[in-house]
């Protein structure tokens, strides 16, 4: 157990910042203290729990959702690269850093009517969107279920389903072995750490999405979607998310992993610039169909 926190962090980005882990390093140092910034911050009152969230810049809004076990701070190099162009929007989804958790069973379909609810707060009718792992499912969640707030949508590293057909084994078997444990300290009756907030984070590592193909084909927005060409997401799945959306793009990025947002955000930010900015086309190589 004594790894535990220390590979979380790698997976899930808990207590990552400053640190360095495998072959990862994040970078997560800024002069503004994005997550803590007095200056940015506020807290929304949103299907009963209180998310905090930061605001940046002018223009058109964008959402930035980070991934699980994550927070605003991990979103920093969009932050830094966006809020000059956008009027950015980023947030501790429920139960991730300053927000709520004010459940005892999170799902992703949660979080993503959350982060309408927050879109509504903040009287905002359509919106582009980033979302880096597990904020690329409340992306593709909030494409499914609240069409009318996504105008485009950059999705990184995301799965429709937990299991080896979408995430490859290794991680697939971690969370199992750290879900056991976690499990076996709150039956311990451990108090030195929130252990009941870790369990929730894997479960919705262990047990979700669940997101059917049909569902997926009802995305109406462009879609861009991006993986490593070494994420933990397997290649051929990202293949199948971009088939299944009926206007997307798709960007497998070589020599890259799970964490290119932030282990190459110049890379990463202009091409989710470039989606974002410039309308959307979708040519085919097929010269034999008119």
């Amino acid at each position: 157990m004594k790894t535990y926190f220390k590979t979380l962090a790698l997976f899930l980005m808990l207590l990552v910042f400053n640190h360095s882990f495998a072959q990862v390093d994040l970078n997560l140092d800024f002069d503004t203290p994005y997550g803590s910034n007095k200056t940015a911050g506020k807290y929304a009152t949103v299907n009963g729990a209180r998310i905090y969230y930061e605001e940046y810049g002018k223009g058109k809004p964008l959402f930035l959702i980070h991934g699980n076990g994550a927070d605003i701070k991990s979103m920093g190099h969009q932050i830094e690269y966006f809020k000059d162009k956008y009027h950015v929007i980023v947030a501790d989804s429920r139960g991730h850093g300053k927000s709520e958790l004010k459940t005892d069973s999170l799902t992703y379909v949660q979080i993503a009517d959350d982060w309408a609810g927050l879109a509504n707060e903040l009287k905002l009718d359509s919106l582009n969107i980033i979302g880096w792992s597990d904020g690329g499912i409340v992306g593709l969640l909030l494409g499914i279920h609240h069409p009318e707030k996504v105008k485009k949508l950059v999705v990184m590293g995301a799965n429709l389903r937990p299991d080896t057909t979408a995430v490859y084994p290794w991680a697939v078997n971690w969370v199992k072995e750290m879900r056991d444990e976690v499990k076996a300290k709150i039956k311990a009756g451990d108090t030195t750490r929130n252990w009941d907030v870790a369990r929730q984070h894997l479960g919705l590592l262990s047990d979700q999405p669940s997101i059917s193909l049909k569902d997926l084909s009802k995305i109406q927005a462009p879609v861009l979607v991006v993986a490593g060409d070494k994420d933990v997401i397997r290649e051929e799945h990202s293949v199948q998310i971009y088939q299944n959306i009926p206007h997307s793009q798709l960007a497998i990025l070589p020599g890259e992993t799970h964490f290119v947002p932030a282990t190459d955000p110049q890379k990463f930010n202009k091409l989710a610039e470039e989606f974002i900015s410039q309308p959307f086309k979708r040519p085919d190589t097929n010269w034999i169909e008119e």
